[in-house]
């Protein structure tokens, strides 16, 4: 079996254990025979089946939890993009050739992703031993202490399932309060650029993958617009704090300094008094609207992206320096200057939108460059939903991405 460019059967071939393939709607791709063996299934039960037709929840059993939990593992694979280890399960299994016999059955599971050449996740690796056989171990002498040893063995992996379970529920509402952390902090962009301006900022998918992405727009005298992005490194409200503290120390500092690497130096001297800001990475870029130019400057950031009338692209990179804070010494940061003219757009984003594991970034920034050239005649609402349409993975993205689309 092929998908995505990959021989599965090698695979199969490889791996002693026993292996279903599932796709992200938790319908069987594939099963290797000792799967089948040990499920009592053949490939054709299998295949092109829901996993949960296939294998339910003993309905005798009131207090039956192994279907739950196992999707729960499975959808957390699909929207994470992470393997997940199960705690030990029992999960009864239905007499193939006795309808409505039941088998009681002990399961040690794990889930993980196998991923597209888009960085989505295509397929669920899933992998079962079967454990039962030493869990029910009875005979001799031992029998009594066998039978307590697998009630406490038992006990204590539910125990275990509901406390991650516990932890995980609190790393949510952490991430729900991160995002409305980051929300109240970030300024509104119809209040400025006189229209022209749009954003959109995408959390990352997973509640453990909150991170301190954010954005600025600031009106300057002398009919000047100042727009910056940033990339805090950490996640959960620790990162979101840090953000806020550092985009509001360039705001400030962009209305006072000479020119954007004047205010990126100034926000890297601050950053070194702030805990957690160490190595994150901005760009700022000045527009200036009478002059028809763009002064910029970036701390490690993605460079920011000039996109002409006539669909040609030029990335903003002649400016570029170490992340904040990166420097043992403090030394001046670069600046660059380019022309725009009217119908131009400037585009900055975070590195969500074009990093992609296992791929080089210079990737991510052609699929940008292309996307932008196919598209240079839509307004800045339009582009910005196509970028995120088109350069976003299907499964959601693994990093938080902010997107600033400014039509010049």
């Amino acid at each position: 079996m092929r998908e995505s460019g990959i021989d599965y059967e090698q695979v199969f071939q490889a791996l002693p254990s026993s292996v279903a393939l599932l796709r992200p709607d938790l319908v069987y791709a594939d099963a290797n025979e000792a799967f089948c063996q040990m499920s009592g299934r053949t490939r054709e039960q299998l295949v092109g089946r829901y996993l949960f037709d296939v294998f339910p929840d003993n309905p005798n059993d009131a207090g039956a939890t192994g279907m739950r939990n196992l999707e729960l593992s499975l959808r957390r694979v699909v929207a994470t993009g992470e393997r997940d280890t199960m705690a030990l399960q029992r999960y009864d299994v239905e007499y193939p050739d006795r309808p409505g016999q039941w088998q009681e059955r002990y399961w040690s599971p794990v889930n993980a992703p196998v991923f597209g050449a888009d960085g989505s996740v295509v397929l669920l690796l899933h992998r079962v031993e079967e454990v039962t056989q030493l869990i029910r171990a009875k005979g001799g002498r031992g029998g009594d202490r066998a039978k307590v040893l697998e009630a406490e063995l038992y006990t204590r992996a539910r125990e275990l399932q509901e406390v991650n379970e516990r932890l995980r529920q609190a790393h949510a509402r952490e991430r729900e309060v991160a995002l409305s952390l980051q929300a109240a902090m970030l300024p509104v962009p119809e209040r400025v650029g006189g229209g022209r301006a749009a954003v959109r900022y995408r959390p990352a998918v997973g509640a453990l993958n909150v991170c301190g992405d954010w954005y600025d727009l600031a009106e300057l005298p002398g009919n000047r617009l100042a727009v910056a992005v940033g990339d805090v490194v950490g996640h959960g409200l620790r990162a979101a704090g840090v953000m806020g503290q550092l985009r509001s120390a360039l705001s400030a500092a962009v209305r006072v300094a000479a020119g954007p690497a004047a205010a990126l130096d100034a926000l890297g001297l601050y950053a070194r008094s702030v805990g957690g800001a160490e190595s994150t990475t901005a760009a700022l870029v000045v527009v200036d609207c009478d002059r028809h130019t763009l002064a910029y400057s970036s701390a490690g950031h993605p460079p920011p992206v000039l996109l002409h009338p006539d669909g040609t692209v030029e990335f903003l990179d002649r400016a570029t320096d170490p992340p904040l804070g990166a420097r043992p010494e403090h030394i001046p940061r670069p600046e660059a200057e380019t022309v725009f003219e009217d119908g131009a757009t400037l585009v900055l984003y975070t590195d969500g939108l074009v990093e992609r594991r296992r791929e080089d970034i210079d990737t991510g920034l052609a699929r940008l460059a292309a996307c932008l050239t196919r598209h240079a005649s839509a307004d800045a609402e339009r582009l910005a939903d196509t970028v995120l349409a088109e350069l976003l993975p299907r499964g959601g993205n693994s990093d938080d991405t902010a997107v600033v689309i400014i039509r010049l």
